[in-house]
């Protein structure tokens, strides 16, 4: 009679790694708990400052879609380029794109009414700053794994990586505030400010815009079929 067969020995490893897994805690209860704590802090902030109750749901409510979608700012740049996945990269296209119509109503309105634009004291120059910005910020936001958002919505699920990051978030904000004047005085303040309205006109300035966006949304299906394919 031949010899039984014997188990490879990983198959082995991995029955013993089974049977001393210690089962997953049930954290439906502390949800709970953390949910009802939440709900009446809310509750609190809307009889000392119906405001602050305001900003305190809707900052809960943006949490929750946030993780629940994944969606992050970081993963929608890298995807195309590592995995060639460019969901997160049309969704953030779309979220411009609904954007730019709710926010040119908004400041057309006030606009017809003769009120001040809303935000057009706060237009941001376009300059070297910006590049520089936007560089040094690229490269931190793929090493950090996230971006504010997505830094933010890992640290609520407990990832130490990411409260590391916002530690550093930190620290980058301060000696950004404390360089700022620099920045301010030699590239900054004569760099030019771009207001597309008085540029194309109200009805211009959308069209250009949504045009862009679907532009790019195009680029980015047409790169996902081409990943998928290749």
């Amino acid at each position: 009679m031949s010899e039984p067969t014997k188990a490879p020995s990983s198959i082995k490893r991995a029955s013993s790694r089974t049977r001393t897994r210690k089962p997953k805690k049930n954290q439906i209860p502390i949800g709970i708990a953390v949910a009802i704590v939440l709900f009446l802090i809310g509750i609190y902030l809307a009889f000392t400052n119906p405001r602050l109750s305001i900003f305190w749901f809707t900052g809960l409510a943006f949490g929750f879609i946030l993780q629940k979608s994944r969606f992050c700012f970081t993963a929608a740049m890298r995807d195309p380029l590592l995995t060639g996945g460019t969901t997160l990269t049309r969704a953030v296209l779309i979220a411009f794109a609904i954007t730019t119509v709710g926010f040119t109503v908004i400041k057309y309105m006030a606009y017809v009414n003769g009120s001040p634009i809303p935000g057009q004291g706060f237009i941001a120059p376009i300059g070297i700053a910006t590049a520089v910005g936007a560089f040094v910020f690229g490269i931190g936001m793929v090493i950090a794994g996230g971006c504010a958002s997505g830094t933010l919505m890992r640290v609520g699920e407990g990832f130490t990586m990411q409260m590391l990051s916002l530690l550093f978030f930190v620290i980058g904000s301060l000696v950004g505030a404390y360089d700022f004047g620099w920045w301010k005085l030699n590239f900054i303040q004569d760099a030019p400010r771009v207001f597309l309205p008085d540029v194309f006109g109200w009805v211009g300035a959308v069209v250009a815009q949504l045009a862009l966006i679907a532009l790019l949304y195009f680029l980015a299906l047409k790169w996902e079929q081409k990943s998928k394919a290749a």
